[in-house]
């Protein structure tokens, strides 16, 4: 169960560095005001994928050795073989990762920040606070985020559990697959694990926001606190 943990905690902590830099980038070019736009969203989901996939891959491969021996495959060994093919495989199901962290940024990263928001704004009347109302924002949010990036994540399995020294499986060898698996199984076959996805997509996009919201009042009090920031007239 716990196969692969190494290389997703990594992940985890790595991937933030690109994508969140290359938002902070692109909103600054953008001159945005704090708020997450769909355009550096996309942006930094796209321009970051080459960045996040290696460490996928490894994560991936190490399932997948797991899977067929019951041991969990050395990271070194798996850059090793990497390394003989000039590191080339560790970019695979790159193109299908930049459309599930497309997905990923416009639906969670900008879509459900405005869902909250309406939501809390909607409901007020009922005491509904900041953590009610994102947890009702996500729950509105994942399942059309699940719908839309599980077939992706299948594509994005099948391209990066191939075995390294094999030959590897390209989008439309993944597509074929994908599309067999609907014909023998019907709709299973592209959206499998999709309950689980769904439940983990609320807990994990509600706790991020939260910390996210936490973050930034706790910085900002602190920036009013000690004269470095002055809030506009009527902002919150």
């Amino acid at each position: 169960a716990l196969s692969g943990l190494v290389p997703r905690i990594i992940g985890v902590g790595f991937k933030r560095i690109p994508k969140f830099g290359i938002l902070l980038g692109l909103s600054f070019f953008l001159g945005e005001d704090g708020n997450i736009s769909t355009t550096a969203a996309f942006g930094a989901s796209v321009l970051s994928a080459p960045f996040i996939n290696p460490i996928r891959m490894i994560e991936k491969q190490q399932r997948a050795f797991f899977k067929e021996t019951g041991v969990e495959k050395p990271i070194m060994e798996i850059l090793r073989e990497s390394a003989k093919q000039n590191f080339v495989p560790l970019f695979r199901g790159t193109v299908p990762l930049m459309g599930h962290s497309c997905a990923s940024a416009l639906l969670g990263l900008a879509g459900q920040p405005k869902l909250q928001k309406y939501i809390k704004e909607e409901l007020s009347q009922y005491g509904i606070g900041n953590f009610t109302s994102g947890l009702l924002a996500s729950a509105a949010v994942t399942p059309i985020y699940v719908g839309v990036t599980n077939p992706l994540s299948r594509l994005e399995v099948i391209m990066q559990t191939s075995k390294i020294d094999g030959k590897a499986i390209g989008v439309i060898e993944a597509c074929t697959e994908v599309v067999n698996d609907s014909k023998q199984f019907g709709l299973r076959g592209v959206f499998r694990g999709q309950g689980l996805g769904i439940a983990k997509g609320i807990l994990s996009l509600t706790a991020f926001h939260q910390g996210r919201i936490w973050l930034m009042e706790t910085f900002r009090d602190h920036n009013i606190s000690n004269g470095s920031y002055t809030p506009k007239v009527g902002s919150a």
